[in-house]
This record gives structure tokens, C-alpha cells and sequence, in this order.
């Protein structure tokens, strides 16, 4: 497993996210299923970061003490972070039923329910990360589901 530093290019949000491999990031990115947590944005890159070398082995230590960790109160507490993304998959779970399936053509029917051609209705489906960023520019409000979802055509 490797952690990178990520942030999104809409409002340069920083996060934090586990992948398998160099190779898993390039794949999930490459095919839109990363997006940030505060905004939703797909087009995500890697943030630089400072790697964590280690020290040699057959190197002396040093008596002197480490120093002492400091407190980063620059964001919310793991306990804030579960608890609201605790909050998102029981709302992602209760609109879900709700909303139709429209599948590839998300980005079609989210236009056409814009530009008045169709009925407003509750939607979900997939969308590459070029259309997610036409529908964007064009003010039509579409964000990524946060937890993931299995297309029904792939479920059991």
C-alpha cells in the first residue's frame, strides 16, 4: 500500500488516500473514480509531499531525545472525519432507492433535464471525467457519489 498526498484543482483542496500501487492511482484516476471530498472535483493530482526516508541501519544513534510531536490543529479530529463520512453513506444510502439509473448516459440526461428537454428527476449513473467537467462549466449540478457504488449491471 502506498499513501499519497492529493488535491483537487477546483478549490486546491489537500487530502490524504491509500492506493495498492503507483499503477492503482494512475488507473482510478485515469478513469474518474477519485474526486475530492470537500468539492466533489474529478480532476485530481498528486500534491507534492515529503517522502519518509528512513534512517541506515548501520548508522550510530545519537542520545539526544526526539522531538516532541506537534500538535496540527489545522483541521477536523478522525473522530469529526468518521462520524460526517458516517453521515454521507446513510445519505448516499437513503437517496439511492430513490433516484433512477440512467448508466453512461448521465451526462445526456442531466442535460436535457437542464436545458428543460426532459422531466427533473433524481439521477445517478456514470460519467467520464470530461463530461463531469462539461456538465461543471456549463452550471449543471452533478457531483460523484463518495461511497463507492456497484452499477447494477455488475451486482450479483
Amino acid at each position: 500500500m502506498i499513501v499519497f498526498d492529493l488535491c483537487c484543482s477546483a478549490g486546491d483542496h489537500r487530502f490524504e488516500a491509500w492506493f495498492a500501487s503507483s499503477e492503482s492511482f494512475a488507473d482510478q484516476q485515469r478513469r474518474g473514480l477519485i474526486a475530492c471530498p470537500v468539492c466533489g472535483d474529478a480532476d485530481v493530482r498528486k500534491a507534492v509531499m515529503a517522502p519518509r526516508v528512513g534512517a541506515k541501519s548501520n548508522q550510530m544513534t545519537s542520545g539526544a531525545p526526539a522531538p516532541a510531536p506537534v500538535a496540527d490543529d489545522s483541521g477536523p479530529g478522525p473522530e469529526i472525519v468518521r462520524k460526517l463520512l458516517a453521515d454521507l453513506a446513510a445519505k448516499q444510502a437513503e437517496m439511492l432507492p430513490r433516484s433512477r439509473w440512467v448508466g453512461r448516459e448521465f451526462a445526456d440526461a442531466a442535460r436535457a433535464m437542464h436545458e428543460g428537454r426532459a422531466a427533473e428527476d433524481l439521477i445517478h449513473g456514470q460519467a467520464s471525467p470530461e463530461e463531469a467537467q462539461a456538465l461543471r462549466d456549463d452550471g449543471i449540478a452533478a457531483i460523484p457519489l463518495l461511497v463507492p457504488f456497484v452499477p447494477p449491471e455488475a451486482a450479483n
